[in-house]
């Protein structure tokens, strides 16, 4: 995935007000720049982190940049928005690169279903075969080499799970899928001591037949690409 610039480098003062954060560029300006991630942001957030702002050159937007990319540690450089992983993932099973999710011939973004009203970031379909739908969820916290989610608590994923349950047991194809925007993770884990409601839902989920699967990514300013499927793994 291509991600268009101009890209400003800098380093973070600090992240407040959920969506807020003030950024000193490298040369010397201090500017405000909008977070496209909900998320806490755990072990990606600490000042003095080197980050990356996109200029929208949108002077009708309140915040004219956009913290996109942040380096938690030397030679990682992590993607915090959320927005981009159904792009990405959607582009990666139209290119072929998701084996898994091969074989059909149409997909859909964003289609109502479910009891609790929800909507599908995907829905894969091909004449002959049941609907696949597919859960994308974003992940940026990788704890020695162990990718975890969420990093904060989660009713909205919890729910998307009681969803994908009932796409399962109704006899369709579920699938949750977890876009890890950094490269540095070889296996993906729940975040149990973060969200334990979440965890329990997973493992039952995978025991009542939905798929989990993770990818990891390599990001830098300008591109984002899905390199590799790393394990899933509930203990």
């Amino acid at each position: 995935m291509r991600l268009p610039g101009p890209w400003l480098q800098g380093r973070l003062i600090r992240r407040y007000k959920r969506f807020l954060v003030d950024v000193e560029l490298d040369g010397g300006a201090l500017v405000t720049a909008h977070t496209p991630n909900t998320g806490s942001l755990k072990g990606c957030a600490e000042p003095g982190m080197p980050v990356w702002l996109r200029d929208t050159r949108d002077d009708s937007r309140k915040y004219r940049y956009s913290w996109e990319l942040v380096a938690p540690g030397p030679g990682v450089v992590v993607g915090i928005h959320t927005g981009l992983s159904n792009s990405l993932v959607r582009e990666s099973i139209e290119s072929g690169r998701i084996g898994p999710l091969q074989g059909y011939e149409k997909i859909r973004g964003e289609v109502r279903y479910g009891l609790e009203r929800s909507r599908i970031d995907l829905l894969l379909e091909a004449e002959g075969r049941p609907g696949c739908y597919v859960e994308v969820k974003n992940v940026t916290l990788v704890e020695d080499g162990i990718a975890r989610f969420p990093d904060a608590v989660s009713s909205r994923g919890q729910k998307h799970l009681r969803e994908l349950m009932a796409v399962a047991r109704e006899g369709g194809r579920a699938v949750i899928f977890f876009c890890v925007q950094r490269h540095d993770a070889e296996v993906m884990m729940p975040a149990d001591a973060i969200d334990p409601e979440y965890g329990r839902l997973l493992r039952e989920a995978v025991r009542s037949g939905v798929e989990a699967l993770a990818w990891r990514a390599r990001v830098k300013p300008g591109e984002i690409v899905l390199t590799r499927q790393i394990p899933v793994r509930c203990p």
